[in-house]
């Protein structure tokens, strides 16, 4: 199995149910000869999985394949099971499992580097994690001058019964220097941005020289817009020679990494993930011939399990169970601990009831405080009606954080609200919970971006434009008061978006844990008991004001940069939705689709002769739409005899039909003649045939582009209403008005 010999065939499928399991009937069919790895991410504690991912991985290795289990970070927090041993019986159970090699997730510095070096001594796989480094000194150039003191392994080596060599590397996400307690991670260093590109390259470089057939990345970078220039989409963007890469961190699954990276015209690296907490396991596999593989499987269409496995996991709960499982109190209401819509997106009533705890706890000891802040990112779980245990709050507050206090003038709690909404309403980890502090984000306005923060990979405010507090402490809100501020201790050291609070003249801790004093709170104010007239419904706190959007399309928000372009297009019949309800903006536009939006445009005339293509049916909804194309040299075949309707449309190609149908309703497109697109980065991966194309759609302002072009990258339904809008309102515009003008 050389790929320098053999073509890549890169082959994505999404599957409920695998055709593997972990049965004597299905190890029957041999693999001998091929590579699988078994990937996880995300698994969050979910550690009863870890024995079906052990006989998935000894039912392939039966079949005689080459397996390597390997897992993408965020194992050791999420669940008591492994939170109160700090991440050991994660780690235990890994091992037992037969991990080959795993890389770092964020929530692994939880608990502190020291701990995670400690950890890393108790594995018995390498943990890589290329881009994480300890006293590290970097130049002024950004390049790494001393790669010794790299915390981690970069990578690691595996060789094939065959003598096929597999190159792993792992990433962790920068954001990690934000989203850890800072003060559990002094000293070490996150590389981001072009710094992550470059050695990237250069440990791609590294393994190829290795003699690596082939190179997986294990990378907790995700696709969340919150992660935008750090994102595993962005790095592939930027990296050749990537095979595999296993992602994690925004708990994506495979439908949903491979639908970003299509749209990302990422198409040499096979892009996986596999949601979160063991819902799926995935497998990559790489057969004799060089095809790479995608693919998930249900963890719930496992049947068998690894004794040993299963019988540790089961001890390891049964001991959580015995010391956490016993009722304390009950709720009457189903308490929200969910993402998105959830704490991250707006006021839920389990934030406000863990804000209201952080005030009340501050007063048992003696503070007087006019609110509370806790970051939604930081409620892990919700709690459903009815009793609540130890493990329940330990399962939303896992991260052992302790209350905190902050004195903040108005000006900088107003700067501290502005940063950790800046991509409201899409979600953020940041997005505050708060007791005692009323507010409205205003969701209409642009964040005014400022200066990145200190070791941070969020930018603050350079004004304040979304957020305006109308109440703190029941009094009207003051910009130059001081107030005081009951918190966590991670938003105290300025984790998150929270690096206003890093700054107050006043910050201290008081040392008590967080979930300790929820608890308190529900048992001695509360009576044990969370009634739903107290906690049934958000308590009205925080409003998040939403453009009101004038489509039918529930998948187009109002506050959508391409919103605008979507209405333009829907108001005019150029094209609607997918349904009635749907717009479907990130689905890349076919040829066909594309050729029957103009033909609409142009009155949908019957064409002279029919289509010449063999893959147009004569019954096809496309069939007139490209004759009539064909027919006014609008459209070409990419051969003579096949036109591909169902084949995503490039911009390029877009953009050149485009351009030929204003050749044939005669409009002028000569601003295009003397347009120089040569500043673009990578005008040399355009078609000769769409450079004129290209120039035409910049100087006509159809194509809106800073530095790329991306012609190769397919056209996504948002980008064809944007380049429609901007075609109808500039180039057909400007000819009726020249019209009448004549």
């Amino acid at each position: 199995m050389k790929r320098k010999l053999v073509p890549l065939l890169l082959a994505v499928a999404m599957v409920m149910s695998l055709a593997v399991t972990a049965s004597a009937e299905e190890t029957a069919e041999s693999m001998e000869g091929d590579i699988v790895i078994l990937h996880t991410n995300d698994v969050h504690g979910a550690i009863s999985g870890y024995a079906k991912v052990a006989a998935l991985k000894d039912a392939y290795e039966a079949r005689g394949a080459y397996v390597l289990l390997m897992d993408a970070g965020d194992f050791i927090q999420g669940d008591p099971t492994v939170s109160v041993s700090e991440g050991a019986t994660a780690v235990e159970l890994m091992n037992l499992a037969g991990y080959d090699v795993a890389t770092l997730g964020n929530h692994e510095f939880d608990y502190g580097y020291e701990n995670l070096k400690t950890l890393a001594e108790a594995v018995t796989f390498p943990i890589v994690a290329l881009n994480v480094l300890y006293d590290a000194r970097v130049s002024v150039a950004g390049s790494i001058t001393s790669m010794e003191k790299a915390a981690f392994d970069s990578h690691a080596i595996f060789t094939a019964p065959d003598g096929t060599k597999i190159g792993v590397f792992g990433l962790d996400t920068p954001e990690t220097a934000t989203k850890a307690n800072p003060a559990k991670i002094q000293g070490v260093t996150f590389l981001s941005g072009q710094e992550l590109v470059d050695c990237v390259r250069a440990e791609v470089q590294l393994l190829e020289d290795a003699h690596c057939e082939y190179i997986v990345c294990l990378g907790h970078l995700g696709i969340d817009d919150e992660s935008t220039g750090n994102r595993s989409i962005d790095l592939l963007k930027e990296v050749d020679g990537i095979d595999v890469f296993i992602d994690g961190h925004s708990h994506s699954t495979l439908e949903e990494v491979t639908a970003v990276a299509r749209e990302a015209g990422i198409t040499d690296t096979v892009l996986t993930s596999t949601g979160t907490k063991l819902e799926n396991v995935g497998v990559v596999t790489i057969t004799d011939d060089g095809t790479i593989k995608a693919e998930d499987v249900s963890l719930a269409d496992l049947t068998e399990e690894d004794a040993d496995v299963a019988a540790r996991a089961a001890a390891i709960q049964k001991q959580i169970d015995d010391d956490y499982g016993t009722v304390f109190a009950r709720t009457e209401a189903a308490l929200d601990g969910e993402r998105a819509p959830g704490n991250r997106t707006g006021e839920t009533n389990l934030g406000d009831l863990i804000c209201d705890a952080l005030v009340w706890g501050a007063e048992q000891n003696g503070e007087t405080v006019d609110g509370a802040v806790t970051n939604g990112g930081g409620i892990r779980a919700r709690i459903a009606a009815g009793d609540i245990t130890k493990k329940d709050i330990n399962t939303v507050l896992p991260f052992g954080n302790t209350l905190s206090i902050v004195k903040v003038t108005g000006a900088e709690l107003l700067e501290a609200l502005e940063a950790s909404t800046y991509c409201t309403p899409n979600e953020i980890g940041g997005f505050p919970q708060v007791s005692g502090i009323t507010f409205t984000v205003d969701t209409t306005k642009a964040y005014d971006q400022g200066d990145l923060y200190p070791g941070s990979t969020y930018y603050g405010p350079k004004s304040i434009r979304r957020v305006t507090i109308d109440t703190v402490g029941g009094k009207a809100f003051d910009p130059a008061a001081v107030y005081t501020i009951a918190t966590n201790d991670f938003l105290a050291a300025g984790g998150d978006t929270y690096y206003a609070f890093a700054a107050a003249s006043v910050n201290y801790d008081l040392g008590l844990a967080m979930d300790e004093v929820v608890m308190d709170y529900i048992t001695e104010e509360l009576g044990g008991v969370v009634t739903a007239a107290d906690y049934g419904e958000p308590a009205g706190r925080i409003t998040v004001k939403a453009a009101v959007s004038e489509l039918p399309f529930t998948d187009v928000s109002a506050s959508a940069d391409y919103y605008e372009a979507v209405k333009y297009c829907y108001d005019n019949d150029i094209f609607k939705g997918t349904t009635d309800t749907t717009f479907a903006p990130d689905t890349a536009m076919t040829r066909g689709q594309m050729v029957t939006v103009l033909w609409q445009m142009n009155g949908a005339p019957q064409p002279a002769a029919a289509n010449p293509f063999a893959d147009v049916a004569d019954t096809s909804a496309y069939a007139r739409a490209i004759a009539w194309a064909v027919e006014n040299d609008i459209i070409n075949g990419i051969t003579d005899t096949a036109f591909a309707p169902s084949q995503a449309i490039t911009r390029q190609q877009f953009l050149t039909i485009l351009y030929r149908y204003a050749r044939f309703m005669e409009y002028d497109v000569s601003v295009g003649e003397n347009t120089n697109i040569l500043s673009y980065e990578d005008v040399d991966q355009a078609a000769e045939y769409a450079i004129p194309a290209l120039q035409w759609a910049c100087g006509a302002g159809i194509l809106e582009a800073e530095n790329k072009l991306e012609p190769t990258v397919p056209a996504p339904r948002w980008q064809v209403a944007e380049f429609l809008a901007n075609f109808c309102q500039k180039v057909v515009a400007a000819e009726t008005v020249a019209e009448q003008a004549a």
